[in-house]
């Protein structure tokens, strides 16, 4: 049996929307073979629309809702702009935020299971266009304050747990995330292996420079140093006051970061370029 690897999966269920597992599952029976997939989950699953289903849906709009100070938050993805700003598709978007906020412990396959996926399969009909639930998010659990920020333009969205702090605090910095985008709450977590592809860029840059090996070692660690307060959550400058630090910050309102999450809609989705006359053609089969 071909290993099916987790990118592969991933890559299904965004054409599909279908569940992580019956991805996995049409993929080893296609020894990997993501065409063959689609078919054995037509015949399998329900999925109706190959040509709509094999579609990138890089569009899309970010919903999200806070209940008893508790945040969730969820990506819906279509094909085009246009449609993403159809009443239809702003329903279902608003229908699967009511789920997720409604079922605190169910995964986005549960939901999807439980009734979600034959109302994306009909507004796929519907409106010509692959659509896909593509993740959900929730606040964390055991956090003492929680921040939602959307962007205007619902194409960014962000969640920031506490422990400590209050609702402002934290909705403070769930807007610097989105326009700061970092890495990790902190340096120390930053993984090592993206550090040490920093310094042997750094040295790279350093080599020629006939410095001696030991200035040329401080440099590099000099620059690691600013890449990790570039990166980091809370080293970072704060958006609303560059004169203070996201860290200063929580410690004048008592608080620690729990976990953040920022989507920002289509990011790492692969997008089909399609010639003209193939769209067209597309359209008229389609």
């Amino acid at each position: 049996m071909v290993d099916i690897s987790a990118t592969l999966v991933k890559e299904l269920r965004e054409k599909t929307g279908l569940g992580l597992m019956d991805c996995k599952k049409a993929l080893q029976a296609s020894d990997g073979d993501i065409e063959l997939a689609i078919d054995e989950l037509r015949k399998t699953s329900g999925l109706k629309a190959k040509k709509k289903s094999s579609r990138s849906a890089a569009e899309g709009l970010i919903g999200a809702q806070i209940i008893n100070g508790k945040v969730c938050m969820v990506e819906v993805n279509c094909e085009t702009d246009f449609v993403a700003r159809d009443d239809s598709f702003n329903a279902f978007l608003q229908e699967v935020v009511g789920e997720v906020a409604a079922n605190a412990n169910s995964s986005l396959d549960d939901l999807l299971k439980a009734g979600l996926e034959d109302k994306r399969e009909k507004l796929v009909q519907k409106l010509g266009e692959n659509i896909i639930v593509r993740r959900i998010s929730r606040s964390i659990d055991q956090s003492d304050s929680a921040g939602l920020y959307i962007h205007s333009n619902k194409k960014i969205g962000t969640i920031v747990s506490l422990q400590g702090g209050n609702e402002e605090t934290a909705k403070d910095i769930a807007m610097h995330v989105a326009a700061s985008c970092p890495m990790a709450i902190s340096p120390k977590d930053i993984p090592e292996e993206i550090i040490l592809k920093e310094k042997e860029i750094f040295k790279a840059q350093s080599e020629g420079s006939g410095k001696p090996p030991e200035i040329i070692e401080k440099m590099i660690e000099g620059k690691i140093n600013k890449y990790l307060a570039e990166v980091s959550l809370t080293e970072q400058e704060f958006v609303k006051d560059p004169n203070k630090k996201i860290s200063d910050l929580l410690k004048e309102n008592n608080a620690t970061i729990l976990g953040f999450t920022r989507f920002e809609v289509g990011e790492g989705i692969d997008i089909k370029k399609v010639d003209f006359a193939t769209e067209v053609m597309s359209q008229i089969e389609g």
